[in-house]
């Protein structure tokens, strides 16, 4: 997805782990695919840089797939999508 697409797409569950430290923000999303049902999107916001990298490789080793993300504010917004 582009930046546009993803500045306008709404996450079905939003995870606000913001002032958490690596592996936080990928804990907080492992449990949060849990909620959602398979085709639906959750937004991890993080301001630990680390966790680009991470829930990208996270969401793909595990079957998922990795929108992308954008900047915001002083975070990243971060996309997943829910495949399995």
């Amino acid at each position: 997805m582009n930046t546009l697409d993803l500045a306008t797409l709404t996450a079905d569950k939003v995870i606000d782990a913001r002032g958490t430290a690596c592996p936080g923000p990928l804990l907080e999303a492992k449990k949060g695919i849990g909620a959602v049902k398979v085709g639906q999107v959750i937004e991890v916001k993080s301001n630990d840089k680390g966790s680009r990298k991470d829930l990208s490789t996270w969401a793909t080793k595990v079957g998922h797939e990795y929108l992308g993300m954008i900047e915001a504010d002083g975070h990243d917004r971060l996309f997943v999508l829910r495949k399995k």
